[in-house]
């Protein structure tokens, strides 16, 4: 009991312990043994399984609820009574009640087990998956919130935030943590902008992209970091110039008349380099769900900047270089800054002052041009439109700046995922409805096409104004609407294609564009994102818990029942 005092942090504590003793030392009365109520452990199991599944432990046999507890007919009593004085043991006080938020540093097994604890607590809208793991062999862990977790839905916008792509710029990581506790808890408690908000969006978290330069910065210590100690990974790869350099690619291509400059290929040379398994997990995730709209959070100044961030001409460092969707990605950009009670501070006397002209927003490549980032490859290489969120001068703060960081960037960072509604959506099918998937939609003047997804749905970002859409699908016949959208919209709006075959004949297959793509080596299709890239030290315990090394000492009496998978 003592052991699993100190492995779940005292969760559970001290109701566990005396659930415990009422076991091995019952109440007797008259020479007679009263057990303990099943209803008690039942609850209480209930309420604690956030925890034990947090550090992936089975719950202990000797707290069997069937074997070990008996009903209220056959004269149980209450361990746990005099611990709540004399308040009825309640499941739903117990289970209702949200948790608060520890504005603590979270070390790598203390992440995982907080995410893992708030996945379980709103295990009917949240789910922990990884994308892959990290070349040290840790997992990149994604927290995700949606009304149906593990699968696409019609008309629903795919949101992700990433954090702490360079492992010392940490508060964006800590920032995801506490979204996702926040998320989870005012879900329960019925806030109606929360639940509209995950009603309606699928939104995935990535508190770390790089845990293995976490790990290298933390050993310095909160405050006395230096500007680049844990910033790239194990391999000593900046993961923010490890993607694919596509921008080059588009300028040359938007010189050419009719080319197209969106959903550029992966170019054949990039895989000559070296090119990180934390990069190929975010990109395999990247063709694996069709994110709309992205924040990657970073550290080192107070601005928000947006693509692109490489400039049009390579020799200059300070070049306003913008996509065709510039007035979009201000839009975007606005939303977070003006949101944030500092960036929109109009002091020029502090982290960030500098762009307070600019109100705290500015074109990646007109800041500082380098190739290779994350943002532009988003852009070029999907649909989804990315910015960077420098969160402030100090890269590693503190603890207690932890909780003054959060607030005041808990509105931007709601605000932000709900401009995922911006602009229009719809579906693309054929006159029997059925869906068709990489149609083409365009907007006239933006040079910037978007693909529809498997089940023929889409999402365009665009602010408010009168636009001519089209959509058109290899095989079929282009159709063009009109679309006028209003400058106080609070969610997208409705518009379907419905696409007629060319010459009456509907195409071979719907499908070419895959199969096409299917005949070309794709390293990323063959690239297992679970495998591990450096071989661990042997343990001699194989797969188990990081926890198991606690129990080392008990020889051939380990506790194996506190084994899920046992």
């Amino acid at each position: 009991m003592g052991v699993l005092h100190n492995l779940l942090q005292g969760e559970c504590n001290p109701d566990l312990r005396l659930l415990g003793c009422s076991i091995v030392a019952p109440k007797c009365e008259g020479g007679n043994i009263t057990r303990p109520c099943r209803h008690v452990c039942e609850a209480l199991r209930k309420n604690c399984l956030p925890a034990f599944d947090a550090i992936d432990m089975a719950w202990p046999y000797f707290l069997d609820c069937d074997r070990f507890f008996v009903s209220d007919i056959e004269g149980c009593f209450d361990p746990l009574a005099k611990l709540r004085g004399e308040m009825e043991f309640s499941e739903d006080v117990l289970t209702a009640s949200p948790a608060s938020i520890q504005f603590t540093h979270h070390s790598y097994p203390h992440m995982v087990r907080e995410l893992k604890k708030t996945a379980s607590r709103c295990s009917h809208i949240a789910q922990l998956y990884s994308i892959g793991r990290s070349f040290e062999g840790k997992d990149l862990f994604v927290i995700e919130f949606s009304t149906s977790p593990g699968r696409h839905e019609l008309f629903k916008p795919e949101f992700k935030y990433i954090g702490n792509m360079h492992g010392n710029e940490v508060v964006g990581k800590e920032l995801l943590i506490y979204l996702a506790q926040y998320l989870c808890s005012e879900y329960l408690l019925g806030n109606p902008r929360i639940q509209t908000l995950i009603n309606n969006t699928r939104i995935h978290l990535l508190p770390s992209m790089n845990p293995d330069g976490y790990e290298l910065a933390a050993e310095e210590g909160a405050g006395y970091n230096g500007w680049t100690n844990g910033r790239q990974t194990a391999q000593n790869l900046d993961l923010n110039r490890n993607f694919p350099d596509l921008t080059a690619e588009a300028y040359r291509l938007a010189k050419v008349r009719g080319a197209r400059t969106d959903h550029l290929p992966i170019p054949e040379s990039y895989w000559w380099g070296k090119v990180a398994p934390e990069t190929k997990a975010v990109m395999k995730w990247l063709k694996s769900i069709p994110f709309v709209l992205s924040a990657s959070l970073h550290g080192g100044d107070l601005v928000v900047s947006y693509p692109y961030d490489y400039s049009r001409h390579p020799l200059e460092e300070k070049m306003f270089s913008p996509t065709p969707d510039e007035k979009m990605f201000k839009l975007l950009s606005k939303a977070y800054a003006e949101a944030h009670p500092v960036i929109s501070d109009k002091s020029e006397m502090r982290c960030g002052g500098n762009f307070v002209k600019r109100g705290g927003i500015i074109n990646g490549a007109e800041w500082y041009s380098f190739p290779g980032g994350m943002a532009d490859f988003n852009y070029l290489h999907t649909n989804c439109f990315e910015i960077t969120v420098e969160l402030g001068c100090e890269k590693f703060p503190m603890e207690d700046e932890l909780y003054s960081l959060w607030h005041q960037n808990k509105e931007a960072l709601v605000k932000f995922m709900e401009m995922v509604h911006s602009g229009i959506k719809g579906r693309v099918s054929d006159k029997f409805g059925n869906p068709i998937q990489n149609a083409r939609i365009s907007v006239k003047g933006i040079r910037h096409d978007i693909l529809t997804a498997a089940d023929g749905d889409y999402w365009r970002l665009l602010p408010s104004g009168t636009y001519v859409v089209s959509a058109q699908a290899r095989g079929y016949s282009k159709i063009l609407k009109r679309v006028t959208l209003p400058t106080k919209m609070t969610r997208a709006g409705r518009v379907d294609f419905v696409l007629r075959p060319l010459n009456g004949t509907p195409p071979r297959s719907a499908h070419d564009f895959v199969r096409r793509a299917r005949d070309q080596f794709d390293p990323l299709e063959h690239f297992d994102p679970h495998a591990r890239h450096v071989q661990p030290e042997p343990s001699g315990n194989g797969e188990r818990p990081w926890w198991w090394a606690y129990f080392s000492s008990l020889n051939n009496h380990k506790p194996l029942w506190l084994l899920k998978n046992h």
